[in-house]
C-alpha cells in the first residue's frame, strides 16, 4: 500500500473527523490498538474542531491519502508554539494499525517540525495509555515529568468512563 502525504484543507474536515473518531472511540476503534473506548465515550473531535485546527495560524493537519482510492487513512495535527511544535491527533485507520503508517506519519510530522525550525516536538498522552507511551518512547520521545489535567466537563473531548484521567507530557529534541 502506498500513500501520498499532504496538508489537509477545510473540505476534508468531515472525513478527518470521521477517521479520528473511528480510531479512538466506539466499537470500530477496537479493531486497532490505539483505542480509547474503554477510557472515554463520545467523540474525540467534531468537524468544527477540525476546521478550527485547519484555520488556526501555525497549525496544520498532515494527511496520508491512499494513492489508489484517494481516501484519508491517517492524519496528524501539528502546531508551532515558539521553538516547540505540538503534535496531536496522530491517527491511523484501525484496520491499518500495526502496519507502519503511524511511524511514517510521525516521521512526516517530525520533518515538518524541523522545516518550521522547531527545536523539539511535544505532545500529551493520556497517562493510562502505557502501550502508546512505550510506542513513542521507542521512537525517541521521553516523559518530561509534567502532567496536564483532562478537560472534564467538556464533552467535545469525550465522556470519561474511568476516574483520574490526566495527560503526561512527552517530548523529543531535534
Amino acid at each position: 500500500m502506498s500513500w501520498e502525504f499532504t496538508q489537509a484543507n477545510s473540505d476534508q474536515a468531515t472525513e478527518i473527523q470521521e477517521l479520528v473518531n473511528s480510531a479512538y472511540r466506539g466499537e470500530s476503534s477496537k479493531k486497532g490498538w490505539t483505542t480509547e473506548a474503554d477510557l472515554l465515550g463520545g467523540q474525540r473531535i467534531d468537524a468544527q474542531g477540525v476546521g478550527e485546527l485547519l484555520a488556526k495560524e501555525d497549525s496544520v493537519i498532515l494527511i496520508a491519502e491512499n494513492e489508489t482510492n484517494g481516501k484519508i487513512e491517517g492524519c496528524v495535527h501539528l502546531e508551532r508554539q515558539g521553538e516547540a511544535c505540538y503534535l496531536g491527533m496522530l491517527t491511523v485507520k484501525p484496520s491499518l494499525q500495526g502496519k507502519g503508517l503511524g511511524a511514517l506519519l510521525l516521521a512526516e510530522a517530525e520533518a515538518f517540525a524541523e522545516f518550521w525550525d522547531c527545536q523539539r516536538m511535544v505532545m500529551t498522552v493520556i497517562a493510562h495509555r502505557a502501550e502508546l507511551i512505550r510506542w513513542y518512547e521507542a521512537r525517541g520521545y521521553r516523559k518530561t515529568g509534567e502532567t496536564k489535567p483532562f478537560p472534564y466537563g467538556d464533552e467535545r473531548f469525550g465522556v470519561p468512563k474511568v476516574p483520574d484521567l490526566h495527560f503526561l507530557v512527552l517530548e523529543k529534541l531535534f
